[in-house]
């Protein structure tokens, strides 16, 4: 599939739930651009179990999606790619398993590994987290001028992550960013669709920058 930084306008992270094959099929119906399948606690073989309908669902949809921190699994189910944390797989030997046309998500906190991350060969830069977050326990907080200063300083589109909802969101209009990754705000919700269309109504701004200002 052909990466477009269009995909992470509004890009969903999924948390572990009872019924998440539903739930996905939820947020593609209410607008998704871009799914990660995230499960940290399991094997590989479990992964690709639980990860294998929701890559069909996104494939139907013309929909990108990724594996969290398991380039193997990626690899066997056919995946769109993966997204590596800092202590994850690097880079340049998860491009060399998956291919130059995978998409490669890389973690930065910093100027110096978001360019490291951009060199290595990732497709794009998550950054956060940029507001508090109850998802993820040891995620600091990532300085507002920092995020701009990373978006500035890399050609790779940037995606934003943490804490994020449909109040906030117009606070990160102006750093530049391409997109939002949101966890809670759409599958910690009773109507995971109507969550979602809320929040793809405020993310379109993320995608008009060159639009002129009336």
């Amino acid at each position: 599939m052909q990466f477009s930084p269009s995909a992470l306008e509004l890009y969903a992270i999924t948390a572990p739930c009872a019924d998440l094959t539903q739930q996905v099929r939820s947020a593609i119906d209410g607008g998704i651009t871009m799914l990660q399948i995230r499960e940290k606690n399991c094997t590989t073989k479990r992964r690709i179990e639980l990860a294998y309908p929701l890559v069909q669902m996104c494939k139907a949809a013309h929909i990108p999606c990724i594996i969290d921190d398991d380039v193997e699994a990626a690899r066997i189910l056919g995946a769109d790619g993966v997204h590596l944390g800092k202590r994850d797989a690097k880079v340049q030997k998860a491009r060399e398993i998956l291919g130059e046309n995978a998409i490669i998500g890389a973690s930065a906190h910093s100027v110096e590994e978001a360019c490291k991350a951009q060199q290595n060969g990732a497709t794009y830069i998550g950054c956060g987290a940029v507001f508090h977050t109850k998802t993820k326990h040891d995620a600091t907080l990532l300085p507002y001028a920092t995020l701009c200063a990373i978006k500035k300083a890399v050609s790779i589109p940037v995606v934003a992550i943490g804490g994020i909802n449909v109040q906030n969101i117009p606070q990160l209009y102006a750093s530049g960013v391409d997109g939002v990754a949101v966890i809670s705000a759409i599958f910690g919700q009773s109507d995971v669709t109507q969550a979602t269309k809320a929040l793809r109504r405020v993310t379109a701004p993320f995608q008009q920058k060159e639009l002129p200002t009336l």
